[in-house]
């Protein structure tokens, strides 16, 4: 059973444990109602005692709906929590790509946009560039039409990627922000390949 899975039946188990607990509760709380309007009832009349049932079947019924929500809240947020944590370990997987998958990568990301500009890397990403590679980053805004000029001046925050300036344009195409505008994307696939048996 890999990591993944345990984690996943740690999560279920311990919504079901929560469950069975809020459950347990409110049958002793509808007993000791029930308890209650009988005693009541023996004193005072039949009509109390129907009274009293039906208020207890309605607390019972409150309860357990209320312990379902909680179980299925619990679920839920568990379940976002190893969504965010798989896609955190992804983004960073992409910052330790070896080099040629990484620039590779890049270069795919890069013949969308077919513009007049500047391109600008990260010092980091400059320094781990494979030789010839900005030749290739010009061949391909060439083919497309456009032509690039590699600029020094690298934004505050910048995490890898690039970044196209063009026609008064920039066009974050770092990892962050190709991450970030795939987030909602992501989340879904991670949560079909994850949940979806469960």
């Amino acid at each position: 059973m890999s990591g993944l899975d345990k984690m996943k039946a740690q999560i279920i188990a311990e919504a079901q444990d929560n469950a069975k607990e809020i459950l347990a509760q409110a049958h002793a709380q509808a007993d000791s109602i029930i308890g209650e309007a009988k005693a009541q009832a023996e004193k005072d009349a039949r009509k109390i005692v129907a009274q009293a049932e039906a208020r207890a079947e309605d607390s019972v019924k409150r309860l357990a709906s209320s312990s379902d929500m909680r179980k299925r809240k619990a679920v839920l947020e568990a379940k976002q929590e190893v969504i965010s944590e798989v896609l955190e370990d992804a983004y960073k997987a992409v910052g330790e790509l070896d080099d040629a998958a990484y620039f590779a990568m890049l270069e795919k990301v890069l013949e969308k946009y077919p513009e007049e500009g500047t391109i600008c890397f990260t010092e980091k990403d400059r320094k781990r560039m494979p030789q010839g590679y900005m030749e290739k980053v010009y061949e391909t805004a060439k083919k497309k039409g456009g032509s690039l000029e590699l600029t020094e001046t690298v934004p505050d925050g910048m995490d890898g990627g690039f970044i196209l300036t063009y026609g008064g344009i920039e066009e974050n195409c770092t990892i962050k922000a190709l991450f970030d505008a795939r987030r909602e994307e992501l989340s879904d696939k991670v949560n079909r390949q994850l949940f979806t048996a469960v």
